[in-house]
């Protein structure tokens, strides 16, 4: 590592939207960023697949290199931006090792290897810094991991993923149909070309392993998180939950359950209109925090975007600089401290919104309650969906059946599913045509 006189090396990996917005802070701001971490700080290169490739800013070409590992092996600090498992975790594993300080946005890679990366981190007391992974540019995993440390965190709910809001959103509040909102979102740089680590909610999985490991002090990776995404949502669907004063949302949560473990799961959900994140817009995030002593908490912010993110990279960069001037490692635990299960969805509390197609006739009614009751599952609400006529009046009979929609009381997630099952087995429900997860405010 250098000393107190030479400037503190950084090596970039990775050139992307965040990486190139990075670099530019770095090179033109280096005075300013070297204050904030009270030493000198000097770019020394920036490892990238391709020189030439055209990027959001112009990189000096005499900072450009393909060459990762020598330059790992030259930086007393690395950032990590290229994304994905490998090479990602194999530099930023290097770089551990020799004791360089570490700062990566790689969410998946977190969620695949935190645990063993923090091992090596806590082995060789260097500094490993993530908070970019989580939110964009929001300061989420620093309060968790620090602000929070000496409470209890029993629940964190978060919309994680800016292009899945913003596709919701615009079906919600204009009509949108979800192919016209991915296509925008594509153009408008919300989505990527090949959306589907987003839309199937593979990407808002992986956040919610690192909250859930930061939050419960436990081990969680991505496979501990069941996951549903917004492709079967419809326009139908919307629509239904708008009139009953909802707003459908793909969430990110992790729970604990009765003192057994947590669940972890990411699903669309539909949240009552004035529940805060109901009001989340566009391809903003936000992640809802509750706890024993503090209660209710709510962080918000720009989600996504190279500018956004790059300034929880830099934070995190100035914070790791400081820890490795001044010799000590991060303040907050490297490794998971408790022992806290993943329990499998079934476990979880929640509640169901159905929406059947039924028959028209006498007595249905009575049958469908008859099946909540059988599982223990009460119903909230129940709504006949009518259909005005030409002539004014209200007609509920479409080709001698009706659209009931359902809104159970919270119950276990076991016993909604099975109660749906039955549901889908009656001769009086053609069909079940939509069934989703409702999050009521705390």
């Amino acid at each position: 590592m250098a000393s107190a006189a030479e400037p503190l090396t950084i090596g970039l990996l990775g050139a992307g939207n965040v990486g190139a917005q990075v670099a530019r802070t770095l090179v033109e701001e280096r005075e300013l960023i070297s204050a904030r971490v009270g030493t000198p700080v000097r770019l020394i290169g920036v490892a990238v697949r391709d020189v030439e490739a055209p990027r959001d800013w112009r990189i000096p070409g005499e900072l450009l290199t393909t060459d990762a590992e020598s330059l790992v092996d030259q930086a007393d600090l690395v950032i990590e931006l290229l994304g994905g498992l490998e090479p990602a975790g194999s530099l930023i594993e290097r770089a551990l090792r020799r004791g360089a300080a570490v700062v990566t946005g790689n969410k998946a890679l977190l969620a695949t290897r935190g645990g063993e990366l923090s091992a090596v981190a806590a082995e060789t007391g260097a500094p490993l810094h993530f908070e970019a992974s989580v939110g964009g540019a929001i300061p989420i995993l620093r309060p968790i991991q620090e602000s929070l440390s000496g409470d209890r965190i029993t629940k964190v709910m978060g919309i994680v993923n800016g292009t899945t809001n913003y596709i919701l959103d615009q079906m919600d509040t204009t009509g949108a149909a979800f192919d016209d909102a991915l296509t925008e979102a594509q153009r408008l740089g919300y989505a990527e070309a090949d959306p589907t680590a987003d839309v199937e909610g593979h990407d808002a999985a992986a956040k919610a392993a690192i909250l859930g490991t930061l939050a419960f002090h436990a081990p969680f990776t991505i496979d501990d998180v069941h996951c549903e995404g917004i492709t079967a949502v419809s326009a139908a669907d919307i629509e239904a939950a708008a009139a009953s004063g909802y707003v459908i949302k793909l969430l990110a949560i992790a729970e604990i359950f009765d003192g057994e473990g947590a669940v972890l799961r990411v699903h669309p959900t539909l949240l009552p209109r004035t529940h805060p994140l109901a009001s989340v817009r566009g391809a903003f995030n936000a992640v809802f925090v509750v706890a024993e002593n503090a209660g209710e908490l709510m962080f918000y912010g720009q989600g996504a975007g190279g500018v956004p993110t790059s300034s929880a990279v830099l934070g995190d960069l100035v914070s790791a600089a400081r820890l490795l001037r001044h010799g000590t490692t991060a303040l907050e635990p490297s490794e998971p401290t408790e022992t806290v299960p993943a329990l499998p969805i079934e476990k979880a509390r929640t509640q169901y919104y159905i929406d059947m197609e039924v028959a028209d006739e006498e007595g249905v009614i009575a049958e469908i309650a008859r099946v909540f009751a059988d599982h223990h599952v009460s119903i909230e609400a129940m709504r006949q969906p009518g259909i005005v006529s030409v002539d004014g009046e209200v007609d509920t009979e479409q080709d001698n059946g009706a659209v009931l929609q359902v809104v159970t009381h919270p119950a276990q997630e076991k016993s909604l599913a099975q109660t749906v099952a039955t549901l889908k087995a009656l001769d009086v429900v053609r069909a079940v045509t939509s069934v989703l997860r409702v999050e009521i405010e705390q």
